[in-house]
């Protein structure tokens, strides 16, 4: 069970200056290719004695302060990023063999941009939102469909709903970004930015290192 590469290779005089302008050129390129949800990425926490956990989310947002993303803030996730705000991401777009892994730290975005997002989503996630306390045990399905039952009948289809006060978005701003390209051979071109001490996301803020595959 394994897959041969032949995609095109990745050399540093191909690279953008900074990980976001080349997570743009790469995220672009995914969604030309029809992948499904190319947004999807696989966020990794750890608890306050380092024990991990993983789950797949949908990116919402991004630019050069970092990657978007919303949750309940009582979910595991958001309980482990509170403890410990290192987290990882990573974006596996094996259709077209790459991958991005970002390594950086998440803290919660303001409310404002929170409830700006929140007015975007349909009706039924905006309920689901309020119904579901992530990663809390529930009775039944039965019961979890009483609760988003009863929301709906309180805010019907067509009335603003608010956002919950304990959902919401975290950004995670990076401190290495890898680009990941497949080849032949297993010889994979592996190249990532590093932010250099006291870098900001300007060109001069981050150094460019090939990996050994």
């Amino acid at each position: 069970m394994r897959a041969r590469y032949r995609a095109q290779g990745l050399a540093e005089t191909d690279l953008e200056p900074d990980p976001y302008g080349q997570f743009a050129r790469w995220f672009g390129d995914a969604a030309a290719s029809g992948l499904h949800e190319p947004n999807a990425m696989i966020v990794s926490t750890a608890d306050a004695d380092g024990r991990p956990s993983s789950r797949t989310v949908l990116m919402k947002q991004y630019d050069e302060r970092g990657f978007v993303f919303f949750t309940n803030y009582g979910s595991r996730k958001g309980r482990e990023l509170e403890a410990n705000p290192h987290a990882s991401l990573l974006f596996p777009w094996h259709s077209i063999a790459r991958q991005v892994i970002v390594s950086g730290t998440a803290e919660r975005i303001g409310r404002d941009e929170t409830a700006a997002y929140f007015r975007t989503r349909p009706h039924g996630s905006q309920l689901g939102a309020w119904a579901s306390e992530q990663s809390s045990t529930v009775a039944s399905r039965a019961e979890l469909d009483r609760m988003y039952a009863e929301l709906a009948e309180r805010y019907p289809e067509g009335e603003d709903v608010p956002a919950p006060p304990g959902w919401g978005g975290f950004r995670v701003s990076a401190e290495s970004v890898e680009f990941w390209q497949g080849r032949e051979n297993r010889l994979h071109d592996r190249l990532r930015y590093v932010r250099t001490e006291g870098g900001a996301s300007a060109a001069a803020g981050w150094r460019i290192e090939r990996l050994c595959p």
